[in-house]
């Protein structure tokens, strides 16, 4: 969900040019979100092996990947860890609407609607630790970093793009830049469109900076934490009542402190909590970063072998990356940047 502030944040589209022979820290658990909820069957069903495994999160991940690696981008995945204690609200809401939209999702296919189902199917998803077991190991096998957060999978990436291991986070929410994030890049499918109903729309990437932000919006970044507060984040669903972003911004800007701001409206006492969890978020500094070869053989024997996946269609996307690796030394393709 995130904080819910898009319309007080400007964003540059950007070529997919701009990124390449950069690393980008990836939130794995928003992605593979987006996977699971998307790549579906016609009445909501995910994408299945023969031993009815879920398979749509590994053929986002593998696809996407490749498409990444190709145009010359060096993703680093970073997943979350245990969330903190004060998500844990979040958490129950977004459970009971999984437990509420499989049910819609059973009512529309027993009516043969296959237009809700999909919807109610998509709002049903649900990661559990078998894909989250899954993607890590087809990840490890293309050779691709992958990072285990202590707990929030958004501020590990902050601070490796902080750190400078990475140049910009890969994200769809807008959490990152409450962790101080410099640099935050949405939109990024190489496709160029996505799926709205039953059509596509044309969406390009969209580059975020948040030196920008603060000096559009005239706040800082203590301030910008306290406005996301105000709105509402995963750590206070629902935020201050009647506080929207515009009305949010202009308290921020008055008043200008969180203890000024607490003298004003009432945060249910947990207020220095939540700030703390953005301004002190639980990370780790000790991590690896090593881009290694395909290991072609594993790659195929988990999507072909384990995950009945089209052996034609895997080998041809192996080729592709083959190509770029021939163009290129892999020590130069996956230098530092």
């Amino acid at each position: 969900m995130g904080v819910q502030i898009s319309e007080l944040i400007k964003s540059k589209e950007i070529e997919l040019e701009l990124l390449s022979g950069k690393r980008l820290a990836i939130d794995a658990f928003n992605w593979i979100y987006q996977f699971l909820s998307i790549i579906r069957q016609k009445d909501g069903e995910p994408l299945r092996d023969s031993s009815g495994r879920v398979t749509s999160h590994l053929s986002g991940l593998f696809y996407r990947t490749i498409n990444l690696l190709e145009a010359g981008i060096k993703p680093i995945y970073v997943f979350d860890g245990e969330p903190p204690e004060l998500k844990r609200k979040t958490s129950d809401q977004r459970r009971d609407i999984r437990e509420e939209a499989k049910e819609e999702w059973k009512r529309a296919l027993e009516r043969g609607d296959y237009e809700e189902a999909r919807k109610y199917a998509q709002r049903a998803t649900t990661i559990t630790d078998e894909i989250i077991e899954d993607s890590k190991e087809l990840l490890c096998a293309m050779g691709i970093p992958v990072i285990q957060a202590p707990s929030e999978g958004e501020s590990q990436c902050t601070y490796l793009v902080i750190n400078g291991d990475a140049w910009a986070i890969a994200s769809q929410d807008y959490d990152a830049l409450l962790f101080g994030c410099p640099r935050l890049v949405r939109n990024l499918s190489i496709s160029g469109k996505r799926r709205r109903g039953d059509s596509y729309i044309i969406v390009k990437p969209e580059l975020i900076e948040l030196k920008n932000v603060l000096d559009e919006l005239g706040i800082n970044q203590t301030q910008l934490i306290i406005l996301g507060m105000l709105v509402g984040t995963d750590y206070n669903p629902g935020g201050v009542k009647g506080y929207g972003p515009k009305k949010a911004l202009e308290l921020v800007k008055q008043r200008k402190t969180l203890d000024k701001i607490i003298e004003e409206i009432n945060f249910n006492g947990e207020s220095e909590a939540i700030f703390n969890l953005f301004k002190h978020p639980n990370i780790t500094k000790k991590y690896n970063i090593e881009f290694k070869q395909f290991d072609e053989n594993k790659v195929k024997k988990i999507l072909c072998d384990e995950h009945d996946f089209s052996e034609e269609r895997v080998e041809n996307a192996l080729k592709r990356i083959s190509e770029v690796g021939k163009e290129k030394s892999l020590d130069v393709f996956f230098r530092k940047k």
